[in-house]
């Protein structure tokens, strides 16, 4: 049998066509049904309403519940495993908190620790408007105090850019 460029191209497409037929049955060969990840509904509930108040640590910008990360899903696994412990949401943010500091909680509590971060907007944006006044006032006097030049300077002026203009 003799190969030739118009034979092999004839089949790229019939081999392409076959490997992609066999990709996309072995994907959904692997495919099923999503596992409930509690049995109890009740302690999914509870689940959801922490992780909704909780911070994804990969994410940073996602609650807990929402994230996808490998990290967020450990960690919905152990809030599920201290809530079938009968622990408080308070008890578990606590935990969570003591383990992962308070960059964790999407809302964190007003101490000497987070003063920074519940305030420290509202002094940048009054410090932002202050630097603004100062600035727009000192642009104000120094507009106004701008020397005027009197009738004998505004002749003097002209007659030397008359003389440059002089051949």
């Amino acid at each position: 049998m003799k190969v030739t460029m118009y034979s092999i191209h004839r089949h790229t497409g019939r081999i392409v066509a076959a490997l992609l037929t066999t990709l996309l049955a072995c994907g959904h060969a692997h495919a099923g049904e999503a596992v409930p990840t509690a049995q109890d509904p009740v302690i999914e509930k509870r689940l959801i309403d922490i992780s909704d108040e909780l911070r994804c640590l990969v994410c940073q910008n996602e609650s807990l519940a929402s994230s996808r990360a490998e990290l967020a899903n450990d960690l919905r696994e152990e809030v599920r495993k201290l809530i079938v412990e009968n622990q408080s949401d308070s008890q578990i943010k606590a935990y969570l908190v003591a383990r992962y500091g308070d960059f964790v909680l999407y809302r964190p509590e007003v101490k000497p620790m987070t003063w920074a971060l519940w305030f420290g907007p509202f002094f940048l944006l009054i410090a932002g408007v202050v630097g603004m006044a100062r600035y727009l006032r000192t642009r104000q006097t120094l507009s106004a105090a701008s020397p005027t030049l009197t009738d004998h300077e505004r002749l003097k002026v002209q007659a030397m850019l008359n003389a440059k203009d002089a051949p």
